[in-house]
């Protein structure tokens, strides 16, 4: 081995003073000339040197321009602005007198992509420069002869389209270009900088002169950034349009993180978490299709099709299947009523995610999840036009029985326009009030129908602005948490007696009709009338929707069968307080008339306020003093 050592020194000497002589036999300038020649016929791109050039052989040899501009300029930048251009000269023909590049570095370039009205860039005549020269019948000054890898180191991407405002930036950009000197092939892979995130990325192209040709060639894609990653395999072409087949799959930990990291800052509140996507992609002339989509939102997992145009106003169009829907996370941070309050919430109403987009969606469920209710098997369409969002349930089988209706939701200057129309056919009603409503005073079978319309910059504005109408009409039911039956009884036994704790009970019937009339957040009862086996009942009066209080006033009486004697027993009385406590009290001065001893009093005293007194005190002995101020 010691005898060969001194035959590598002697080569590697040899060879040194080989390169440093080819150094002296070959002008600087001729070299220069070499390698832009090279360059022009590997890229396509012409290189414009404005800066000093060096040579170095040795330990590298290398060729190293300072200031450079390859191709064209637009917008007042060429395609390409390159700090320092550094070409790596092959040894052997270099020995010879030959200049060959093994590989270019572009240290600090900026790379300018400006796309115009009608799609093309600014790239695209150099595209079509460097299709010719990859043609395997191109002319020999024309071919591909030397070099096949591109290193970028630190270089920016500026990406715009004045049409559409786009502008964007790829920092820190630090890519290795494997060059189809040899092979057809094409591919890159390294990172960069794009919204603060480093986005490690790789792009393979199966037949690069066929792609620059606008044939189809294959297409493989990868990234993967912070809050998204990603990828695609399949095949692409631009004539006479873009076209791009494939399979694309998608994935991120939380989708709203995703969105406002590409831009999208107006988001809804609630949702938007795991996110995952596979499908079948397709892209032309500016629309994205996927078909065999399988896609999970927020623990709902959805499969059908969907597409999304990206030339003009953003349209989002798809039919979507899901076994089972559960839109709890989307509508949790909706308050109706304000924490620990009784009032309704005054918090402004946020729709600036409705500006901007446009979509048709159409949804089909097995069984839906919204926030307290569990509704059956649902078909759900929603479009929004113009800021405006309405939701139609086509027909949803829940609750026993079926939904149908709609919702409106607009944007406007000072908050929102709401408008709904809902039909409720053969429902339980008690599932209804309870899981929809959140109120418990209602059983049986019936029908529910609702036409209300309202603007207002909160739910508190909403409620003041409210106007429409609604019907409920029921059978075989009851209301909860009131007796009548029995307080009647005991009042026509011993008018005096008070009313005892009748408010846990039940009165059953056999029909129920409410209506109701909205004007201005004012309920007024037109028509509700209870018919049951011992008691009829009827009412009148208003309630107020801001404040959520009652102010109501009836009569109820049992019936000739139930009263004793055969004799029907009548009680006008007044219902008043909030809805979720109201106060029933018994006309006082019916009670003194049905007393035997209290009766004469009303005769004996004429004095008006002696007589009010008198009624009060019935009314404190008969039932439990109603707080007019209720908080």
């Amino acid at each position: 081995m010691k005898r060969f050592v001194p035959l590598i020194a002697i080569a590697v000497v040899a060879g040194a003073a080989a390169v440093a002589t080819a150094r002296h036999v070959i002008p600087v300038d001729t070299v220069s000339e070499a390698v832009k020649s090279e360059i022009r016929a590997v890229t396509g791109l012409d290189p414009v040197l404005r800066g000093p050039v060096s040579m170095s052989v040795f330990p590298a040899r290398t060729m190293t321009f300072s200031d450079v501009a390859l191709g064209e300029e637009a917008a007042g930048e060429p395609a390409v602005a390159v700090e320092r251009l550094i070409a790596n000269l092959r040894l052997l023909p270099l020995l010879v007198g030959r200049i060959e590049i093994s590989d270019i570095t572009l240290v600090k370039p900026r790379i300018a992509v400006e796309i115009g009205p009608d799609g093309h860039t600014n790239w695209s005549p150099l595209v079509d420069t460097l299709a010719r020269a990859l043609q395997p019948n191109a002319d020999h000054t024309d071919r591909v002869l030397s070099f096949s890898e591109i290193r970028i180191n630190d270089g920016v991407i500026a990406i715009r389209d004045p049409a559409r405002e786009l502008a964007e930036t790829l920092e820190g950009v630090e890519l290795s270009l494997a060059w189809p000197s040899i092979a057809k092939s094409f591919a890159a892979t390294g990172h960069f900088v794009w919204h603060d995130e480093t986005v490690e990325a790789s792009l393979g192209i199966a037949d690069f002169p066929m792609a620059l040709a606008g044939r189809t060639s294959g297409l493989k894609f990868r990234f993967n950034a912070g809050p998204l990653k990603g990828g695609f395999d399949g095949t692409m072409s631009y004539e006479p349009s873009l076209k791009v087949d494939g399979t694309l799959a998608a994935d991120a930990a939380s989708l709203r993180a995703a969105l406002r990291w590409t831009g999208d800052t107006n988001l809804p509140e609630g949702g938007l978490g795991r996110f995952a996507l596979k499908a079948t992609a397709a892209v032309n002339a500016g629309t994205i299709a996927l078909s065999n989509l399988n896609a999970e939102f927020d623990g709902n997992v959805a499969e059908g099709v969907i597409t999304y145009a990206t030339t003009g106003r953003r349209l989002l169009q798809g039919t979507l299947a899901v076994e089972k829907l559960d839109l709890t996370p989307y509508v949790s941070t909706i308050r109706l009523v304000a924490d620990n309050t009784r009032e309704w919430d005054r918090n402004p109403i946020v729709l600036g995610w409705f500006s901007g987009w446009d979509a048709d969606l159409r949804l089909s469920a097995a069984r839906v999840r919204f926030a307290n209710a569990q509704l059956g098997r649902t078909a759900v369409a929603a479009t929004m036009r113009a800021g405006r969002l309405v939701v139609t349930v086509g027909e949803s089988q829940s609750f026993g029985g079926v939904i149908m209706g709609n919702i409106a939701l607009a944007k406007t200057e000072t908050g929102a326009d709401f408008k709904t129309q809902m039909q409720f056919a053969d429902i339980d009603l008690e599932k209804v009030m309870t899981e929809l409503f959140r109120i418990r005073r209602m059983e049986g079978t019936g029908n529910i129908s609702l036409e209300m319309e309202s603007t207002g910059p909160n739910v508190h504005e909403l409620a003041r602005n409210l106007n429409g109408s609604a019907q409920i009409s029921a059978k075989d039911g009851a209301l909860t948490g009131v007796n009548v039956e029995q307080l009647l009884r005991r009042l026509s036994q011993r008018p005096l007696s008070g009313s005892g704790d009748f408010r846990n009970g039940r009165t059953p019937f056999d029909k129920l009709n409410i209506a109701l009339q909205i004007v201005q957040g004012t309920a007024t009862i037109e028509d509700v009338r209870l018919d049951g086996p011992n008691v009829k009942l009827g009412l009148t009066g208003t309630t107020s929707i801001p404040a959520r209080e009652f102010d109501l006033a009836g009569t109820a009486s049992l019936t000739n069968a139930a009263a004793d004697a055969g004799v029907a027993f009548e009680l006008p009385f007044v219902v008043q307080g909030p809805w979720d406590d109201p106060v029933m009290l018994p006309d006082a001065q019916t009670l003194i008339k049905r007393s035997v001893p209290a009766a004469p009093l009303l005769d004996a005293v004429r004095d008006r306020k002696a007589r009010d007194a008198i009624e009060s005190s019935i009314r404190r002995l008969t039932g439990p003093t109603l707080d007019r101020n209720p908080r």
